[in-house]
């Protein structure tokens, strides 16, 4: 490390020793975390409705009142955005994540009170900077400017005192002042409504600059390097930024981005470090750069529950705390947290690799998945397999989104694939071939609902022409931010909106 990144990183090192205490003593932390939940909200409107005084513990809580979605808490965040005090979490809150979702265009404003930015989505923060140092140490980390590609927000129609917009909006408007000395661009910049405007705006004041750290969502930043690319006339971001040594990634998987992001950034000292932040909280850091796995954080204001996806329809789920996890099981996420979401199903499900200490992998949405015909694919499956696809053909994806296809007239049917190539295959038909044995392999029910196909017929690819994604994104007011494509739905709306629209490109 260079002077200056060293001496900054010994205010680091001792949270290093409070991470470590998870391998050990991970279930006393949870206990600890749902403790100070109920004492912080026992005098609000929720807390007293619920009794939170009197709760003996874990048991007792979870069996106040069941496991909950956006809309049974809906009303009482309808109050809170009025300007109403003390109804989820004490006193007034002044910011929510306005999270769109991916399966349908109705809002979700979800509340950000001080206490979870700071106990977790700026700790989240910290943390990151403080593992990535501890695995580089010969980081010049703090000696350049970091680049943060985030949303807007704005104040809310129902209370001007009230603002709400993409999470990493609410952050960067929230961010110590002193951060702003090694990151670009400048705040009005990165808050700006306009996407396309944003883009030009942040090309035009960063490519100059010694850039050496990245952090945003894969699929847009890609579009910020091809415009600094084409700006600078340069062909990888190296040539642009020299000193580049760190993404820091989430909110959808890399792994279809990865080769993408090889091929822009010919570097050997380039990192890639994924973190799971999401609008509801900072869950996940990737600690160990060999290992793809998260690392489950435990004392941010969030306590932790989860459900069997097996069973996530039933009448009656099991619901479970952390320390009944299983390693290889699918789980829908379910938490509560310091910014007053109270037995909240997430939606998103994980899978635990490891339970000393707790890491885990995002295995997709409890509604994106397809199992029309008895298959069960998981984001994670469909992301492992287009991977294996692209490594055989050369073949690189910009993005993508799969539904069944119903054939009726035969009982059966297939999976329809609509993918954006960055590059795309020599022969379509090959690499679709090879998709649908990479999926075999992983997942078991997909084999064997493929076997001499008996509900299964082999998978369709479709090529989408260049922008086509983007166009839907547009249509439905989505671009930038924190907006994703639905990797697989169990319908075909989506995708029969996106076939509209490379259908009309085509012509």
């Amino acid at each position: 490390m260079d002077f200056l990144t060293d001496f900054i990183y010994q205010f680091f090192k001792p949270r290093n020793k409070r991470i470590d205490r998870y391998t050990m003593e991970a279930g006393d932390i949870q206990e600890q975390q749902l403790r100070r939940l109920l004492e912080q909200a026992k005098n609000t409107s929720w807390g007293k409705k619920y009794d939170y005084k009197h709760v003996a513990g874990y048991d007792d809580y979870k069996n106040r009142f069941p496991v909950q979605c956006y809309d049974q808490l809906k009303g009482d965040i309808q109050r809170m955005l009025s300007g109403e005090p003390n109804v989820l979490w004490p006193g007034m809150v002044h910011w929510f994540a306005k999270s769109s979702g991916t399966t349908s265009d109705k809002s979700k404003f979800l509340p950000v009170t001080p206490e979870i930015l700071k106990q977790c989505h700026y700790q989240g923060g910290f943390d990151t900077v403080c593992l990535y140092l501890r695995n580089n140490p010969s980081s010049h980390f703090f000696r350049r400017k970091g680049l943060i590609l985030g949303g807007s927000h704005s104040p809310s129609p129902i209370n001007a005192q009230i603002h709400c917009g993409d999470l990493s909006a609410v952050l960067l408007q929230n961010l110590n002042p002193l951060v702003n000395l090694v990151r670009v661009p400048r705040k009005e910049i990165i808050l700006m409504d306009e996407w396309e405007s944003k883009i030009k705006a942040i090309v035009e004041s960063t490519w100059r600059e010694d850039v050496n750290s990245l952090s945003g969502v894969p699929s847009w930043m890609l579009v910020l390097i091809k415009a600094i690319l084409k700006k600078s006339g340069k062909t990888y971001l190296t040539e642009v930024w020299p000193n580049l040594e760190v993404f820091f990634h989430g909110g959808i998987s890399f792994t279809p981005y990865r080769e993408a992001y090889k091929s822009l950034i010919l570097s050997d000292k380039m990192h890639y470090m994924e973190t799971y932040n999401a609008s509801e909280g900072f869950f996940g850091i990737q600690d160990d750069p060999s290992d793809p796995s998260l690392l489950l954080m435990l004392d941010y204001g969030i306590f932790y529950e989860f459900i069997p996806m097996a069973e996530l329809d039933s009448e009656n789920p099991s619901v479970i705390p952390l320390t009944g996890v299983e390693v290889g099981k699918n789980y829908a996420m379910v938490i509560s947290t310091a910014g007053g979401l109270w037995r909240y199903l997430i939606g998103d499900t994980v899978r635990f690799t490891s339970v000393s200490p707790y890491k885990f992998v995002i295995s997709g949405r409890t509604k994106h998945f397809i199992n029309a015909f008895g298959e069960e694919l998981m984001v994670n499956n469909a992301d492992r397999a287009l991977h294996e696809a692209c490594v055989a053909t050369g073949a690189r994806i910009k993005e993508y989104t799969a539904a069944p296809l119903f054939l009726l007239d035969r009982a059966k049917g297939r999976h329809q694939w609509l993918i954006e190539f960055e590059k795309a295959p020599e022969s379509l038909t090959q690499f679709a071939s090879l998709l649908d044995e990479a999926l075999q392999h992983a997942n078991s029910d997909y084999e064997a609902k493929r076997y001499k196909e008996i509900s299964l017929q082999p998978l369709e690819v479709i090529a989408a022409h260049e922008g086509c994604f983007y166009r839907w994104l547009s249509s439905k007011g989505k671009l930038g931010g924190q907006h994703k494509i639905p990797r697989l739905s169990n319908d075909r709306k989506i995708l029969d909106e996106l076939l509209v629209i490379n259908r009309q490109m085509g012509e």
